[in-house]
């Protein structure tokens, strides 16, 4: 972004010296037609429309430089904007699959949870079967799966003895 911000900053630049060109040549040759114009020309004003004339040939050169460089920056510009938007839309598609992903393995933990509690409920109950335990148990219990941040809330899991 830096980049992008140095080479606008140098487009505008060169935009200046594109329009001051432009003016200084517009001048030169506003007073070079003058000169043609006027009458009995003397010989320093000879020397003074050549020097104008070169100098014009000299800014138009400086012109044409100066919009292929100002076209080559545009195009530098474009490009990394592009980059730059192509880039954050691969972020996004990642963070996208970041979140499936986070989303996924909070319902396979609440599922392992709930597997958990079932083989502890089996377990206890064989237990109880072979008179070991001495624990009493109510007629359910409800177990409430672990409750991570997304767009799904899990759901209340009730586990029944039978």
């Amino acid at each position: 972004e830096t980049e992008v911000e140095q080479l606008q900053r140098l487009l505008a630049g060169m935009e200046k010296d594109h329009q001051d060109l432009l003016a200084q040549m517009e001048s030169g040759q506003a007073e070079l037609e003058r000169l043609r114009k006027a009458e009995g020309e003397r010989a320093a004003q000879q020397e003074r429309s050549s020097q104008l004339e070169k100098e014009v040939a000299g800014l138009r050169e400086k012109i044409h430089h100066l919009d292929d460089m100002l076209k080559s920056q545009q195009r530098k510009v474009r490009q990394m904007i592009e980059q730059l938007q192509n880039s954050k839309s691969v972020i996004q598609a990642k963070d996208a699959a970041i979140q499936e992903l986070k989303e996924r393995v909070s319902y396979l933990e609440a599922e392992n949870l709930e597997m958990h509690d079932r083989i502890e409920h089996l377990i206890e109950k064989q237990v109880s079967r072979g008179g070991s335990s001495t624990r009493a148990r109510s007629k359910s219990e409800y177990v409430s799966s672990k409750h991570l941040p997304g767009p799904k809330p899990l759901p209340l899991i009730r586990v029944v003895e039978t």
